[in-house]
């Protein structure tokens, strides 16, 4: 099944944000700095948070990203090329990122690895990557008296940074493998993504897409390990934003009831009472999509989405309703705490959570 949907804009109150430390952008290192954090910057706070790859699936960006959502300025540094080694992966950062990022008013920094480590045990591959700390700061002070939006500056830096940043990744790979004697996947590789950008950001935007359909059509086939659903009714979701972006995503599951449509994000853990709290926080991004989606349609129906955030557990002995998880026995303090943020934001965003024993 195929769905099409348009979004304007994003209109979403988060509740679940972790509490962020804050640190001073006097002794700035991002290197050193955590997954997501506060920078104070001569009075001025922003939520800042960092990639450890520009590949979405290799970490929980989506986690590092939620928790800065609460903060007025957010910055998320990407890096625009990540590669392990020839005997490791090599991943580039795809246009539906930035075009996320960018309706969610999220600032990108678009960086690049000038240090790193010698893997001890493989051959041919690095880890302990380091960014270019001179280059964040200086994109960071840019920002900050930068007075456009996010997705002014996100299309701003692929015109006018990327085919310096790409020159720049050559080079610094280059000079790792020869300081540690490491091959590097082939730079033509590099080259073909840099040909995107001959001919702008439209190129770029085609190839992305390309690639996330190809991608979509892969995860409609297969059923992931940390799934666990009551049917097997998977669909495909297309998003188009009001500047013709596309987000290409798959439901996990979903349901038709007359002129309704459930949209359903599910987390599974087969150890843990609950998923992880990376695993929902993923969910949640789903859910600021979800909740603010207009003409969601199936063969040319019209429906009225339900957003609905579905946690299943193989441990759990009964679901769990929002009526009565603060007197059940198998959650624990924290657990109750998390679950009772959780339906608070569920009841402010208008979606809906499901806790089930896992079939």
């Amino acid at each position: 099944m195929d769905i099409t949907a348009k979004i304007k804009g994003i209109e979403y109150e988060p509740k679940l944000t972790s509490q962020l430390k804050m640190f001073d952008f006097s002794g700035f290192d991002i290197n050193r700095l955590p997954a997501n954090c506060l920078i104070n910057f001569d009075g001025f706070s922003f939520g800042l948070s960092k990639w450890v790859s520009p590949k979405r699936t290799r970490s929980y960006p989506y986690e590092r990203v939620y928790n800065t959502l609460g903060t007025a300025k957010r910055i998320t540094v990407i890096p625009i090329i990540k590669d392990e080694g020839k005997n490791g992966d090599r991943d580039f950062v795809q246009w539906d990122t930035i075009s996320l990022m960018s309706l969610l008013d999220v600032f990108v920094v678009f960086a690049y690895y000038n240090a790193a480590e010698k893997h001890k045990k493989q051959e041919d591959k690095i880890t302990k990557q380091q960014f270019d700390n001179e280059l964040v700061k200086q994109k960071i002070a840019e920002i900050k008296n930068y007075h456009s939006s996010a997705l002014h500056w996100n299309l701003k830096e692929i015109e006018q940074s990327f085919p310096y940043l790409i020159q720049r990744v050559k080079e610094s790979y280059n000079e790792i493998g020869k300081r540690l004697n490491v091959a590097f996947h082939n730079e033509q590789g590099i080259d073909r993504f840099a040909n995107q950008f001959i001919n702008g950001v439209k190129d770029f935007m085609q190839t992305s897409r390309q690639k996330a359909q190809e991608a979509q059509k892969r995860e409609m086939q297969t059923i992931q390990p940390k799934e666990a659903l009551s049917t097997f009714t998977k669909a495909t979701i297309t998003i188009e934003n009001y500047l013709g972006g596309k987000y290409y995503f798959t439901t996990d599951e979903i349901r038709i009831e007359n002129d309704k449509i459930y949209l359903i994000e599910a987390k599974h853990s087969r150890t843990s009472i609950l998923p992880s709290i990376g695993d929902i926080k993923d969910g949640l991004l789903k859910m600021m999509l979800y909740t603010n989606l207009k003409n969601v349609s199936v063969n040319d129906k019209e429906y009225d989405a339900i957003p609905v955030l579905k946690l299943t557990s193989s441990k759990l002995t009964n679901d769990i309703y929002l009526t009565d998880f603060e007197t059940n026995l198998e959650l624990n303090h924290r657990q109750k705490e998390m679950l009772k943020r959780l339906f608070d934001e569920a009841n402010e965003n208008n979606f809906k959570i499901l806790i089930e024993k896992a079939e």
